[in-house]
């Protein structure tokens, strides 16, 4: 009985540990998949208190062909100290990656690499930052 209880848990410690090895895992500790989709899904930009400065009257245009995203920002808000995330298809990537906090009060466009899950196909995306006019 020993015997097969030993026999059991090799037999299923061996095919749980082949299955860990299925794909292979990038330098960020990321799973490199077959998958060649490679786009924006989101992009907002935070302040300081971790709320998005969207405007309400415009709405965010990710345009995938072009790569480029148009972002409509609150009329009045300081973008010195302003914090980029991305929301990006299924097992993507940034390069560079956005490691924190960003001084965009020169309102100049900035680019990102999007990287797909295989690793094979990049597309750069020029986001472009517009602020909402005031109410006159």
């Amino acid at each position: 009985m020993k015997k097969i209880f030993s026999l059991i848990i090799i037999v299923l410690a061996t095919a749980s540990l082949s299955g860990c090895f299925k794909y292979a895992v990038d330098e960020d500790g990321l799973l490199i998949s077959q998958d060649d989709g490679c786009y924006v899904l989101k992009f907002e930009l935070y302040d300081v208190d971790q709320k998005p400065i969207t405007s309400s009257v415009h709405a965010t245009v990710i345009d995938t062909l072009s790569c480029t995203v148009d972002y409509y920002y609150m009329y009045g808000t300081v973008l010195d100290n302003v914090y980029p995330r991305f929301n990006l298809y299924y097992n993507c990537k940034l390069d560079p990656k956005i490691t924190g906090r960003v001084n965009w009060s020169d309102k100049a466009p900035r680019r990102w690499t999007v990287v797909s899950g295989s690793r094979r196909v990049r597309k750069t995306y020029t986001v472009y930052l517009h602020e909402e006019q005031p109410l006159e």
